[in-house]
């Protein structure tokens, strides 16, 4: 039996003012994350700590610098092809304004909204965590 891949991933709950960034995949090889909802984030690299990692993939996806702050939690998920374990920090901004190079839409939501989208599997586990802290 062949074992799944696993991810080391890591990922942004950007605040500006009162709401946080959420962002749409597009089309993925997989259905189940197609059009998803997510905060925004990558893999870790090799010798990168998990904030370098946060840092980087949001330059590099969004030209976007952000001010890591606060661990949230890790979330493992089980996908039917491969498996992650979902590293999240809230992070701070100076503007709300990025490059949307890599997804297919986005909102800038207040936490009580957030159950509105359509979620990743692992991204609404981070979803019911902020709730739950926060008494929404």
């Amino acid at each position: 039996m062949e074992r799944k891949k696993h991810y080391s991933v890591v990922a942004a709950v950007i605040r500006f003012g009162d709401d946080v960034l959420c962002m749409q995949r597009g089309l993925t090889r997989f259905a189940y994350t197609s059009y998803k909802w997510e905060f925004p984030g990558g893999k870790v690299e090799e010798g990168e700590t998990p904030q370098e990692a946060l840092r980087r993939e949001i330059k590099e996806e969004m030209n976007m610098e952000v001010q890591v702050g606060d661990f949230v939690g890790a979330f493992r998920n089980d996908y039917p092809d491969f498996s992650i374990t979902l590293q999240v920090f809230w992070c701070d901004v100076r503007s709300p304004q990025f490059d949307m190079k890599e997804h297919h839409d986005f909102r800038w939501l207040p936490l009580h909204a957030l159950r509105s989208l359509d979620w990743a599997e692992a991204d609404q586990k981070v979803v019911e965590k902020l709730l739950e802290e926060t008494k929404i």
